[in-house]
């Protein structure tokens, strides 16, 4: 039966393939790489396909055609085809493409993230923005993110006073994980309500899953056959978060402290088998929106803040600077407060150029609802369409020096990431631009600001800032590869 079975799938393949080629003959493609037969170029992506895709974008051209199995692919790579993708026919590219990834572990698509455009998306995107991303609703958890914030520096400080070093990655991610649990579930995560696997270590894995190149995604007549063993993992990570959710759900339904302050579950449980909306809120559905809520909120955040500290350990004299910003602004006699963020104009230069370097989704993938010409390029319906925040952030034509961490840079200039601006779009543009900027940039200014202002930094071993790896780990998100290490010391009059 297997052998019979897959007989017909490379059957199917052929067919399709030639069938591919046959339509595309007479249009008029973007230059791109020869890919080869049936996997196209699916061989050469490597490790970090946002890496390969700059170096063949700069052979070809900043709007760029790949055939990724048996999927053409787009690779845009400059602010102006950004422009074009996301502006100009933002309408056209404003889906997603099915993935197993979304089938899977997003409930088939019902999250904010892997869901097609259409009225359901819009209608999700609204609900979430107004219980739980409004600029009212993220500044009703500010004491909360205080209380956070004001941990994680005591737990810093007891490690200054033992002059020991501290995994500071591991401490953001906890930090970042209790902050999203609370405005979420209501809770901090408690290590008993997940699988052995833990709560952190299954959402990386999601990020990680979700955004490798899946043979299943790009020949689907394969994907019975799970030749990666993907669909098999994620199946399992699946479970892991269901049986989760379960338990929260029915917390909160068993729940009769009367007292107890509603967070976002509660609102979506009243929701739940209501015409409130055009879709019936069923269970699956709050499950596939707490799943993002709570990974976007986390994951995007912690790697942000770990990229930007570690920058700082590396140009001293951009601390220096950035710190003594915070004395003028705050004083050395307490810790900083969310209200003096916006006084702190270095600060936002330091996060914009971490940002540019390190942007929180380094390939953004979109999909095209239907045919389009673009800059005289034919662009076929349901094509991807891979937005390189990465390239695009280190394009030389528009950043001298791309390479070099310099917030100096945004002096005098208006260039901001919230998606007006395209040498700049950490969190995307246009329809689907990150919903949770606006919170995701509080907690990050916050954090830093903290860390940068109530301790000194230094690497531990006498190691050297040049030492330090600066390799990030590709996903969705992409975080530093290898955990960092430093030591603090107290620097307040407290």
């Amino acid at each position: 039966m297997e052998w019979t079975r897959t007989v017909l799938a490379i059957a199917a393949l052929v067919f399709f393939f030639f069938q591919a080629k046959t339509r595309s003959k007479n249009k008029r493609l973007p230059p791109g790489p020869r890919g080869l037969p049936i996997l196209g170029n699916l061989l050469t992506m490597g490790t970090k396909p946002h890496r390969t895709l700059q170096r063949l974008a700069l052979h070809y051209g900043p709007i760029m055609h790949l055939r990724l199995g048996l999927m053409p692919v787009i690779v845009v790579s400059s602010p102006e085809a950004a422009e074009l993708f996301l502006k100009t026919h933002d309408l056209v590219f404003a889906s997603r493409p099915p993935l197993e990834a979304s089938k899977y572990i997003s409930y088939n698509q019902q999250n904010l993230v892997f869901a097609p455009y259409g009225s359901y998306w819009r209608n999700m995107r609204k609900m979430c923005t107004l219980e739980l991303l409004s600029n009212h609703k993220i500044s009703s958890f500010r004491s909360m993110r205080k209380q956070e914030a004001d941990l994680l520096v005591h737990r810093i400080r007891v490690a200054a006073a033992a002059c020991v070093a501290v995994d500071l990655s591991s401490m953001i991610t906890s930090f970042s994980t209790d902050v999203a649990c609370r405005m979420v579930i209501g809770k901090k995560y408690n290590r008993d309500d997940f699988s052995e696997k833990g709560f952190v270590a299954t959402v990386r894995e999601t990020m990680q899953i979700s955004s490798a190149f899946n043979l299943a995604d790009y020949i689907p007549q394969i994907r019975g056959l799970d030749l990666q063993g993907k669909t098999k993992r994620m199946k399992a990570i699946s479970k892991d978060f269901d049986d989760f959710f379960e338990k929260i759900f029915e917390e909160h339904v068993q729940s009769k402290d009367e007292d107890r302050t509603k967070d976002f579950i509660d609102v979506m449980l009243g929701f739940m088998g209501s015409e409130e909306t055009e879709y019936r809120v069923e269970r699956d559905t709050i499950k596939a929106i707490i799943l993002d809520m709570l990974a976007a909120s986390m994951d995007t955040s912690a790697a942000t803040i770990d990229w930007t500290v570690t920058e700082l350990i590396r140009h001293p004299h951009v601390t220096k600077k950035l710190q003594q910003e915070l004395e003028d602004v705050v004083g050395t006699s307490r810790t900083v407060e969310e209200s003096d963020l916006e006084k702190l104009e270095y600060l936002g230069m330091v996060i914009k150029e971490s940002l540019r370097l390190h942007p929180v989704a380094p390939l953004m993938v979109h999909a095209a609802r239907e045919d389009c010409t673009v800059n005289g390029f034919h662009i076929p319906k349901d094509a991807r369409i891979f937005i390189n925040a990465w390239a695009i952030g280190r394009d030389q034509r528009v950043w001298p020096d791309a390479d070099k961490f310099r917030p100096e840079r945004f002096v005098g200039s208006n260039i901001d990431v919230r998606g007006q601006n395209f040498e700049l779009i950490p969190f995307g543009s246009g329809r689907r631009i990150c919903p949770g900027m606006q919170l995701g940039l509080t907690i990050v200014r916050f954090v830093v600001a903290q860390l940068v202002h109530c301790f000194d930094w230094k690497l531990p071993n006498n190691m050297q800032a040049t030492e330090l790896d600066m390799t990030e780990e590709f996903g969705i998100v992409s975080p530093r590869a290898d955990h960092l290490l430093a030591m603090p010391a107290w620097r307040l009059n407290t």
